[in-house]
């Protein structure tokens, strides 16, 4: 069935809540974790300050992103699963979407936080990547009482 998951992670509460239910399902199935986390610098276009210093935030956001993932890993292998971590650059919900497709995912697992009653009209990533994905995706979306 899932031999392949693919589990975003950015150390937030809600990517903990779908982290911990990706690596539970990895665990059931026998499956190997795929943990990615996506570098999204700040800036659509960037401003010409940032342009100096951009490798230097690159730097840090890699830096972070790898004591993300060494934390998710401990988790995994706790639970006896695989596990390999990936690194993207870009747009969150684009780079998850892309990086299931091109490596053949059989699910994505990822949290949502809980946005109330209004938080159909905000969206976010989960939402665009369960709107985008032809990888089937499963949301563990937090409530009111994870706060």
């Amino acid at each position: 069935m899932y031999k392949h998951i693919l589990v975003p992670y950015d150390g937030s509460d809600e990517s903990q809540k779908g982290a911990e239910h990706g690596i539970e399902l990895a665990a059931a199935l026998d499956a190997t974790v795929h943990a990615l986390y996506v570098i999204d610098l700040p800036g659509a276009p960037r401003a010409l300050g940032l342009r100096d210093d951009e490798d230097e935030m690159r730097e840090e956001y890699r830096d972070y992103g790898e004591e993300m993932l060494a934390n998710l890993r401990e988790i995994a292998e706790g639970h006896g699963v695989a596990y390999e971590t990936h690194f993207r650059t870009g747009a969150p919900s684009e780079e998850i979407v892309e990086f299931a497709e091109e490596n053949d995912m059989d699910a994505i697992v990822l949290g949502s936080a809980f946005r109330g009653k209004l938080g159909n009209l905000i969206g976010g990533t989960t939402d665009k990547v369960v709107r985008t994905s032809r990888v089937p995706v499963i949301s563990q979306r937090m409530d009111i009482n994870d706060l």
